[in-house]
């Protein structure tokens, strides 16, 4: 079978896919993934061909930058569309001459979704985040912010959408390219126990395989207890936070390390007590297994690791999407919320802390959803669902 895989270019929606490559390529199946040179090793490490798209992102100025760092909907939309054009030309004649069997693409991978659509190939979408539907989208919490850069920005988007059908694109709408229709096949890489309003995706047409990690064995937690603070990849230039979380814990018998990306200087922090530790860049999981509270932004991958390896979670949302994801993280109760004035107050911070660390219902409901995620198909679900799909195809 010939796969043609499209992602696009972020860790939290890459990382989760990597498992299930190394699963069909093991199988012996051949995977064309395009993506982008920060992904190429772990990519070419499963198995598959890489495929760059780094020269084919859209210029941007600095308007259009500082508007996708607040993660705008309306930017990251016109950027997408942007680039289907500029990869047409080439996905095109890799699927004439190479006549995948299927395409798999990244939910919010346009280039991906809408080839399949021009070329009449079957297709699943991989989904990081929730399954959404209009019973699940009501999780969504959208701020008056975001809300009126999507309807503002409409007209940017359609404009864009106009110069796409006149490469072959039969799309009516921007919201026809962002929203999937329930028919589409789906894999999404969480439990139907954490899927908000699970009961009305059917079986068919989704797959609930829990999350695709590379798993590492629990550590002995020895020592102090360790807490672990991260806010992921994308919106971590938040020193008044880390600042905030270094006060509350540096005179407390707790070892605290912060993760907080490769746009932030960790000197900016200044001196450090010896109970603090900040790194641009750690291994999650290895952390992840000796940790006893994850101070988290709630991005899926990130909620979903933590819960998989057993820490409770403090949750400490920044966008719509990660508020939803805080909010079933609470309700299953692997996590507590924090509020605006204990992200901003030391001694508010550091009371959660303590507090958290010896919460046995916390503590409990961490690992129910351990045990619940553990239970799903994993990789090898996922595997055995595109092949599936592309079987239909074939049959077709």
């Amino acid at each position: 079978m010939r796969i043609l895989w499209f992602c696009i270019p972020a860790y939290g929606h890459t990382n989760p896919t990597i498992e299930v490559v190394r699963e069909l390529a093991w199988r012996g199946h051949r995977i064309r993934y395009y993506s982008f040179e920060e992904f190429r090793e772990r990519i070419e490490a499963a198995g598959a061909q890489f495929v760059s798209c780094d020269k084919f992102l859209p210029p941007i100025d600095s308007n259009a930058e500082r508007r996708l760092r607040k993660v705008s909907t309306t930017e990251m939309s016109v950027q997408s569309f942007r680039t289907v054009a500029r990869l047409d030309p080439v996905i095109s004649a890799d699927v004439e001459a190479w006549q995948p069997d299927v395409i798999v693409s990244d939910s919010a991978c346009f280039w991906g979704k809408l080839s399949a659509l021009k070329h009449n190939l079957p297709w699943v979408c991989s989904t990081t985040t929730f399954a959404f539907n209009r019973y699940s989208a009501k999780y969504m919490e959208t701020s008056a912010s975001e809300l009126a850069d999507m309807v503002l920005g409409l007209p940017r988007m359609n404009r864009e959408i106009r110069k796409l059908r006149q490469l072959g694109y039969h799309v009516k709408s921007a919201l026809d390219v962002v929203q999937n229709k329930p028919d589409d096949y789906t894999i999404v890489y969480t439990s139907r126990t954490f899927q908000p309003s699970s009961e009305t995706f059917d079986d068919e047409h989704y797959r609930f395989v829990g999350p695709s990690v590379h798993d590492v064995a629990p550590r002995e937690k020895d020592g102090q207890p360790l807490v672990y603070v991260s806010l992921g990849t994308v919106i971590n230039d938040r020193p008044g936070f880390y600042h905030t979380c270094i006060d509350a814990l540096r005179d407390a018998n707790v070892d605290l390390l912060i993760s907080c990306g490769k746009a932030f200087d960790p000197a900016q922090l200044g001196t450090l007590p010896a109970n603090v530790r900040v790194e641009q860049y750690v291994d999650q999981m290895d952390v992840l297994s000796r940790a006893s509270l994850f101070i988290t932004h709630c991005g899926m991958n990130s909620a979903s690791e933590g819960m998989w390896m057993d820490v409770p979670e403090l949750l400490f949302p920044l966008t719509g999407e990660q508020r939803a994801v805080a909010r079933r993280v609470a309700e299953v109760g692997a996590g507590i919320p924090l509020d605006a004035n204990m992200a901003k107050e030391p001694a508010k911070l550091r009371e959660a802390i303590l507090a958290a660390l010896v919460n046995n219902e916390l503590a409990a409901g961490s690992a129910r959803m351990r045990d619940d995620l553990r239970s799903c198909a994993g990789p090898t679900g996922a595997a055995d669902f595109i092949e599936y799909v592309a079987a239909l195809g074939t049959s077709n």
